[in-house]
């Protein structure tokens, strides 16, 4: 009698003649682990208030965006994205973002003369954060470029 060494073979698919099909063997793929996600007591929030849109965005204090929302994304479309009710549905999806960063205080920073502005702060306020304090840095210009001409209707 000889002894014989019998190699494990692996599990093969039939393929039938003339498809391109490729046999798959097993494999793990490891699972992903979740990233750390870090506490942030005080941010910064920037509201852009434009004619057309208004968009919330809210940084840690080195400025890495910790969340954004704009009234685009939750579903108003057209003229009422501009609206005080679009800017706080924004800020109440912003928040629901940024649960697990447990940010308390924010620094506000406004930019542009939309309608969202002024409702955007009260929200901020009525969803749990202190505002410290808000800075306009909507652009003006001094005396640069010459503006269009009136129109005449």
């Amino acid at each position: 009698m000889t002894d014989q060494i019998v190699k494990p073979t692996t599990p093969t698919i039939a393929v039938p003649a003339g498809s391109s099909a490729v046999a798959k063997t097993d494999t793990k793929v490891a699972p992903k682990k979740k990233k750390a996600v870090k506490i942030v007591p005080r941010g910064n929030a920037y509201i852009q208030a434009t004619y057309n849109n208004t968009i919330i965005t809210i940084t840690d204090p080195n400025g890495a965006v910790l969340g954004w929302s704009s009234s685009g994304t939750n579903g108003f479309k057209g003229p009422k994205k501009a609206t005080p009710y679009a800017a706080s549905v924004v800020v109440k999806d912003l928040m629901t973002k940024l649960a697990d960063y447990a940010v308390k205080e924010v620094n506000v920073f406004i930019k542009g003369i939309g309608g969202g502005r002024e409702s955007a702060i009260r929200a901020l306020h009525g969803n749990g954060l202190n505002v410290l304090n808000i800075t306009d840095l909507t652009p003006i210009p001094h005396n640069g470029c010459r503006p269009p001409k009136r129109r005449r209707v």
